[in-house]
């Protein structure tokens, strides 16, 4: 395994797609909408993080990738689960750095699509946001740490999500069960 490709083991049917992106790029809106339009499960990375990274987050304190080790590996764990129970899963997960999908990527049933906009967009997105433990101090941060991968699929997040949506399950179609 590379840190941007994943083995090909296609051992059985369980396949999860990682929406990534820097927080206000719609993972968790095109995740929900995505998983729906498949009949999947959807999981919210950011409810796997510790306290202790939402208390800094919170503060406006970007996490560190020894912050960040403990939670992708949590994600690991679960991404491991959702194959061995053969689950189709969408998860919602910045995975900003090349190293943290070599993580994530167990092998080629798991896949990564990476929403990506303008800053002005986000930060709009963000502002707009009253939920959410992450505020637009931030995205410096997280566009800063972002890598864009060499693999899988890279949808700009000005155009509709439903628009969005039939993106990705177009291209999930052609990849014959990520393998």
């Amino acid at each position: 395994m590379t840190t941007e490709t994943c083995s090909r083991q296609p051992i059985n049917r369980g396949r999860v797609i990682i929406l990534c992106g820097v927080s206000g790029s719609g993972k968790s809106t095109v995740g929900q909408a995505l998983a729906k339009r498949l009949g999947w499960r959807f999981i919210e990375g950011d409810s796997f993080h510790p306290h202790t990274n939402i208390a800094k987050m919170q503060r406006n304190e970007p996490l560190n990738d020894s912050d960040r080790e403990p939670w992708l590996y949590r994600l690991r764990d679960e991404i491991k689960n959702c194959l061995a129970q053969e689950y189709q899963t969408v998860l919602a997960c910045s995975a900003l750095k090349a190293r943290y999908r070599a993580i994530l990527c167990l092998d080629c049933r798991v896949n990564f699509v990476f929403l990506i906009g303008k800053h002005d967009l986000l930060r709009q997105r963000l502002t707009q946001r009253t939920q959410h433990f992450m505020g637009t101090d931030l995205l410096k941060s997280q566009l800063d740490t972002l890598e864009l991968p060499q693999h899988g699929l890279i949808v700009d997040i000005n155009q509709s999500v439903p628009v969005i949506v039939e993106l990705i399950v177009s291209w999930l179609a052609s990849k014959k069960n990520g393998c």
